[in-house]
């Protein structure tokens, strides 16, 4: 292992991406702690290490902007725009059959959706930090997380509040997208790995410390050891899981074309347990949002009863330890996993594309039936992989009841799903062009 890593950094063009990568993250982080004009950066700060979380509906973008979004720093959104726009471009090549043209087309077709998403991340830059600006200045960005002080509701200060100001703000917070953005993309193509996701995966791992630490000054050393231990259970059945897929065999028949002979040779279609991924519990989180935002917006003035229905939201569908919450949230999940993977996958497709180029499943034939025992085993490939997704979202929900982790439970949820295949797919990018050079990679 240690001369395999000494391997990589032997190698000068390996070493150079790897320099690259890191000094793009580090810059990353940098800007992660710069606020933003017009933000008392004391009152913030006053705030945050006052223990105050975010409500609900910010838990999920505060952890892929690792924490910036609580410091309104101007990397305040993280990468959450892009990861959003991505996905409704994705889901609109079912509605629109242009978008669906665009993707078949191939590199050019891919890279106009590509620019689409772009334009697609910065509109919604601009709506995500209009709304972020307007709640920081309502004093509701801390609201209903025990610390909503006077420094808590004076995040702006008074220059923020005219109208230069906010647009100041707005203009900053959306070049900021727009720079994470950039620099993503300048990973992918000169460093190494996936660089949205090795964005993802640092502002993830950036909250790791802080969490362990508020367990142990919450909870004591024994709980921490616990966690630990449990952290390193919940990882190695999430690798397991995540590496585990059903082949399916397939065979290609031999063709003569002029003097030579093509096919005959056997692979596989590779069917994961998870191929949804982290989106439908992104799906799912989102969805349950709704409720906490229209309940927010309705909220009564101080000394008033609240509405009916809005307190009938606030006891049970914003608190993450409700019986409730936790059983909308699994059904969710299981529910959004169906939907994607039958977004993403279309078993007639890759049937026609085996029959045009004469491959087919042995047992099985051509065509229609083909299509049809695709469907059928990915319908029972889903059903344990949205399983699996669903328990290990409700990991920190459960683990708020038990420890009283106060939503710093690190190991689950989107977390360790983004960071343990961020981290597989990373380390098998690193051990291909090992081989390349070496004939020896990092896993042998």
């Amino acid at each position: 292992m240690f001369s395999a890593v000494a391997r990589i950094f032997r190698t000068p063009d390996l070493r150079r991406k790897i320099a690259f990568t890191i000094a793009i993250v580090a810059l990353f982080r940098i800007g992660s702690f710069i606020p933003a004009p017009f933000v008392d950066f004391s009152n913030v700060q006053a705030c945050v290490n006052g223990n105050a979380g975010a409500s609900g509906l910010y838990t999920l973008v505060n952890l892929f902007s690792g924490g910036a979004l609580l410091k309104l720093s101007i990397f305040a959104l993280g990468i959450m725009p892009y990861i959003t726009a991505s996905i409704i471009v994705q889901l609109l090549r079912v509605v629109i059959p242009r978008f669906d043209t665009l993707y078949k087309e191939g590199q050019a077709g891919q890279a106009k959706l590509t620019q689409y998403t772009r334009y697609l991340t910065i509109a919604l830059g601009v709506l995500q930090s209009t709304t972020l600006i307007t709640v920081a200045r309502s004093g509701a960005l801390f609201s209903g997380t025990g610390n909503a002080t006077a420094e808590c509701s004076a995040l702006i200060t008074s220059d923020g509040d005219t109208w230069y100001g906010i647009l100041l703000m707005v203009i900053t917070m959306t070049a900021g997208t727009g720079l994470i953005m950039w620099m993503g993309e300048l990973i992918t193509e000169r460093g190494i790995g996936n660089g949205m996701s090795l964005l993802i995966f640092t502002s993830i791992a950036a909250q790791f410390p802080s969490a362990l630490i508020a367990i142990f000054q919450s909870r004591g050393i024994e709980t921490l050891i616990l966690v630990l231990l449990i952290g390193i259970l919940i990882v190695a059945a999430v690798i397991f899981v995540e590496q585990s897929q059903r082949r399916i065999p397939v065979q290609y028949a031999k063709r003569m074309v002029g003097r030579r002979t093509y096919g005959g040779n056997n692979t596989y279609i590779p069917i994961k347990v998870n191929m949804a991924g982290v989106v439908p519990v992104i799906f799912a989180s989102s969805l349950l949002y709704l409720p906490a935002l229209i309940a927010q917006f309705n909220a009564p003035p101080s000394g008033q009863a609240a509405q009916p229905w809005v307190q009938w939201i606030t006891d049970y569908l914003t608190r993450g330890d409700h019986p409730l919450y936790m059983a909308l949230y699994f059904l969710l999940i299981v529910g959004f996993t169906y939907f994607y993977v039958a977004i993403t996958f279309n078993p007639e497709e890759v049937a026609d594309n085996m029959k045009k180029y004469g491959g087919f499943i042995p047992g099985i034939r051509a065509g229609r039936p083909t299509a049809e025992y695709l469907d059928y085993v990915l319908t029972r490939v889903t059903l344990p992989g949205s399983i699996y997704l669903g328990l290990i979202a409700l990991i920190p929900l459960i683990a708020l009841v038990a420890i009283n982790a106060n939503q710093n439970f690190p190991f689950g949820g989107t977390s360790i799903l983004i960071m343990v295949g961020v981290g597989l797919e990373t380390v098998k990018q690193i051990d291909s062009q090992l081989q390349q050079r070496h004939y020896e990679g990092l896993l042998r």
